[in-house]
């Protein structure tokens, strides 16, 4: 593999990452902005009130989003292993 193969693979690798783990990010800082929001207009500041509804959303989405997930990282190895193939 050349200098640039390697770096489109890492590229495609972040990529891959960015892609796999964004549902869950966002769906996290969905919930912990909208505690937040009623932390502040209920003036209940108790620090462990966000991480239950967090949890409970992280699983959710990581239930739904798995197949898309697998897709995308199974997608990702194998046109990796192809392209290595290929050089061979």
């Amino acid at each position: 593999m050349t200098e640039y193969e390697v770096l489109d693979v890492a590229r495609r690798a972040m990529l891959v990452t960015l892609e796999i783990s964004m549902p869950g990010l966002l769906a996290s800082l969905a919930v912990g902005f909208i505690i937040g929001l009623l932390q502040a207009l209920t003036s209940v500041q108790e620090t462990t009130l966000t991480f239950v509804p967090k949890i409970a959303v992280m699983i959710a989405v990581l239930w739904v989003a798995t197949d898309a997930m697998g897709r995308a990282l199974g997608g990702f190895f194998k046109n990796v292993i192809l392209t290595s193939m290929l050089q061979i």
